[in-house]
């Protein structure tokens, strides 16, 4: 089967960065499902983990963690799928991705694709709106209530990325009043358009732009960008016994006894968690994939897809990757049919 795979480290202008191959088709087997993947999006993961394999590895490691596509096999011990079910996930990061014609996934981390958008569409949601269910509802413990959420604020740093672009719209729907940090009029304007009704200049001081917005004190911040640079203005903004969570990895120290004065909470979130270690409730994933395709139908949340490639190969890809990595990104890029053979 053909996928695009990585032997090693390069700039992603190299035509090796990642490149055409054939692989031997998967087999699924226990609560595998074998999805035949019809679209694919990336994700910042992808450039990190492609930035980290070294020389010295015969075997290319297979990237990708967005997917939509239709069950073709279903392992011994599946209940929840079948062949020619038409599914979105994300996948695990301990196994190989989706940039594949084929892949295997562990059906508890499956969702049913939503019947009103195109696989494309789909290929744009999973991973962004896992993060973003897990970070607002399990890590800052936000009400799935509107009623619950009202006068409460959320600021998302970097809101018009490709999570921004979906926590906006479900921070929106959950009631909360949602400020988006932007800095080009073209983010300002598609963050307003998904749900932001204020946006702050992350690239300004935060607190004067707060203060004229007269928003008061922020209930809860969710860092999508530089955990390291924006923490000490996070620290300013946040309530006392707020919430903070952030999904940006630093390797430059953060105070947190800045944060003890004011009872604050501060949690990481990583959507490979649950299926990194197999949790208890890992289940959980498929859930939430289920409830975003019911408010996707019901027209109250909208796909992120915001440019599509339509044939997935790795000059493609390498296309996605260095948008990605130039940090001006807006939304979701997919890329959708293998060639034809």
């Amino acid at each position: 089967m053909k996928a695009i795979g990585v032997y090693k480290s390069l700039p992603i202008t190299d035509p090796q960065s990642l490149v055409d191959i054939e692989i031997e088709r998967p087999v699924p087997s226990r609560r595998d499902l074998l999805v035949q993947v019809k679209a694919l999006s990336v994700n910042p993961v992808d450039t990190k983990v492609r930035a980290s394999i070294h020389e010295g590895d015969n075997t290319p490691r297979i990237l990708g963690w967005d997917a939509a596509g239709v069950v073709v096999q279903a392992g011994p011990e599946c209940t929840q799928f079948k062949p020619g079910d038409e599914v979105y996930y994300a996948g695990s990061i301990q196994r190989a991705g989706c940039n594949s014609e084929f892949h295997v996934v562990d059906e508890r981390i499956v969702g049913r694709k939503p019947r009103n958008l195109t696989f494309a569409e789909a290929a744009a949601l999973p991973l962004t709106s896992i993060t973003t269910w897990e970070g607002l509802f399990d890590r800052l413990e936000i009400s799935e209530q509107p009623a619950d959420n009202q006068g409460k604020t959320i600021l998302v740093v970097g809101a018009a990325g490709g999570v921004g672009s979906i926590l906006t719209q479900l921070a929106h729907w959950a009631g909360l009043t949602v400020i988006g940090t932007a800095s080009r009029p073209e983010t300002i304007a598609w963050t307003k358009k998904l749900g932001s009704t204020y946006t702050i200049n992350h690239h300004q001081p935060w607190q004067p732009q707060l203060d004229k917005l007269a928003v008061g004190d922020i209930d809860y911040i969710f860092c999508l960008n530089s955990t390291a640079t924006h923490w000490d203005a996070m620290v300013e903004a946040i309530a006392p016994q707020g919430k903070i969570c952030s999904i940006v990895e630093t390797d430059k120290p953060i105070n947190l006894s800045a944060l003890q004065h004011k009872s604050v909470t501060f949690v990481w979130e990583f959507m490979f968690t649950r299926s990194m270690y197999h949790t208890k409730d890992m289940e959980r994933q498929q859930y939430l994939l289920n409830k975003l395709a019911g408010l996707i139908e019901e027209q109250k949340i909208k796909t992120t897809l915001t440019e599509l490639l339509n044939v997935i190969n790795a000059a493609n890809l390498r296309k996605i990757h260095q948008k990605l990595e130039q940090g001006t990104a807006i939304g979701k890029l997919v890329a959708e049919n293998f060639p034809a053979r």
